[in-house]
């Protein structure tokens, strides 16, 4: 009989948020992987529980190398235990080639659910969230960053994002250069946390806010792209379009063929105007 892998969240910021299976799989488990051995040490005086299994890190660092060491102890029957600092495993922090890795040798793989820095900021935020996609957390670099954003400038869902701290300022003037300084988002620090603060409004408006310095763990969320028709994309708008999918690596007749699915409008009307436009450049 093989073990089974948990997957355990953890709380976001009050402790009182741990689900009550929390406790009882930390006491139980054969093995408990943490992300942050010290902080899982917190976490369980925090609960008043001891932990009679065998605990060791599992972070980015080592996840690797320690994947096939706990797939050896769930094959042998283990109840391995898997928690993050904060939050659901495998949602930017570690456990998916755990979770892979262990699907792939047919092991059962089950969840305690927690909080979630993704769904609290979605409530919270005022946005539509009907649909929604998580992008994670952006490059560093400057060119890549908006590379990546360009990549969604048209996505109509709700977007969510993490983001440290020092790099809130800069990341939100590049949404604002992509998306369009009117577009709605809202910052989400510290949530659930003492000082928990949700700031909304338009995306330029933020970046200004944020150029003061901004501390805590972040989560942003911006509105989708908005619905237009074609009688509401001019030329100008259609080339605009062209070139940031050109600029993002997509090829001209790629990118014409989706701006012209975006705008509701014959692939022919959108390649005349990139046309038209490379004749007046010149």
């Amino acid at each position: 009989m093989t073990g089974t892998l948990v997957l355990a969240g953890t709380p976001i910021g009050d402790i009182a948020d741990a689900p009550p299976r929390l406790a009882e799989e930390l006491a139980a488990a054969d093995v408990v992987a943490a992300e942050d051995t010290r902080r899982l040490r917190r976490l369980t005086q925090a609960l008043g529980v001891t932990p009679k299994g065998r605990v060791v890190s599992y972070f980015e660092g080592n996840e690797s190398a320690r994947t096939p060491e706990l797939v050896d102890e769930l094959l042998g029957g283990a109840r391995v235990l898997l928690v993050t600092d904060a939050g659901m495993p495998s949602v930017s922090d570690p456990g998916y080639r755990l979770v892979a890795a262990a699907v792939e040798r047919d092991v059962r793989v089950t969840a305690v659910p927690g909080p979630s820095a993704v769904l609290t900021a979605l409530a919270l935020s005022g946005l539509p969230v009907d649909r929604f996609c998580f992008e994670g957390f952006l490059p560093r670099k400057a060119g890549e960053r908006l590379s990546r954003l360009r990549e969604v400038v048209a996505e109509r869902r709700t977007l969510v994002y993490f983001e440290a701290p020092h790099r809130l300022d800069d990341t939100l003037a590049a949404m604002a250069e992509v998306f369009g300084a009117d577009r709605r988002a809202a910052v989400c620090r510290e949530l659930t946390k003492t000082y928990e603060e949700v700031r909304r409004g338009p995306l330029a408006e933020l970046a200004r806010w944020a150029a003061d310095g901004v501390r805590g763990e972040i989560t942003v969320v911006v509105e989708g792209a908005p619905e237009t028709g074609p009688e509401e994309l001019d030329a100008e708008e259609l080339v605009r379009r062209v070139r940031v999918r050109e600029e993002a690596g997509e090829r001209r007749k790629e990118a014409i063929a989706a701006v012209a699915v975006e705008a509701g409008v014959p692939k022919r009307v959108v390649f005349d105007a990139v046309v038209a436009a490379k004749r007046a450049g010149e």
